[in-house]
């Protein structure tokens, strides 16, 4: 309804007179006045409007910017791992937590196992030629038609990055580490624009650096481990 279809103030006759002085019409500063306010109370109700929109468009862009998810299935993996490096020397028991790590990162199902191999010292100690025998599962996608022997599981492409720190285990002195995981064990996962940068000096840390990106197809949901 129009705010001054009953108002006085819009420059209506006033049909009562007040006295002598009273007016019969009021003067134009106040229909000015009345108009002012029905501008005010359009922008308003325009900004309403745009909030709503604004509102009801969230959504759909947070749906949008969610990675699509697909039904992968897991599979199984077994491989046992001979570090051979110039620069630093692991313990099997330290490389093996290493692994570890480095499997858990890139998507591996939580219930990794990364034991120390069979190694010429005894825990703790460093080896040159310390081993770790992992065993872990990896979602692949599920290709169209195929039966899948097991219950398939969501999942969704999802962004990896190894550098230093990153993640927080990861040190400097991982360098040729990441190189060896790269080379022998991500071919394992399900993984596209794969980009490494890596330079690893041998023999020093120092000029070395870990930059190593991807996308791994990984479950939307992280599984949680197995109780033993």
């Amino acid at each position: 309804m129009n705010a001054c279809a009953e108002s006085p103030a819009c420059g209506r006759p006033d049909a009562t007179p007040r006295g002598p002085r009273a007016l019969r019409f009021i003067p134009g500063a106040a229909g000015l006045a009345c108009a002012l306010g029905i501008a005010a109370s359009g922008l308003w109700s325009a900004a309403a409007q745009s909030d709503d929109a604004a509102s009801a468009a969230a959504p759909a862009a947070a749906a949008s910017a969610s990675p699509a998810a697909a039904p992968g299935i897991w599979q199984s993996h077994r491989y046992s791992f001979q570090f051979m490096g110039f620069t630093s020397t692991y313990s099997c028991d330290g490389l093996a937590d290493k692994l570890r790590v480095l499997l858990l990162a890139a998507g591996a199902r939580a219930d990794v196992k990364s034991q120390p191999g069979a190694c010429a010292y005894p825990f703790g100690q460093p080896d040159k030629f310390a081993r770790a025998d992992l065993t872990f599962f990896t979602l692949a996608p599920l290709e169209a038609g195929a039966a899948p022997s097991d219950k398939p599981v969501n999942g969704a492409w999802r962004p990896v990055a190894f550098a230093i720190n990153a993640p927080r285990e990861l040190l400097v002195g991982d360098c040729e580490l990441v190189e060896q995981f790269r080379a022998q064990v991500l071919p394992m996962f399900s993984t596209r624009n794969v980009t490494s940068n890596t330079t690893c000096v041998p023999y020093q840390a120092s000029g070395s650096n870990i930059d190593l990106k991807l996308q791994a197809f990984a479950p939307i949901t992280p599984i949680a481990a197995k109780k033993r």
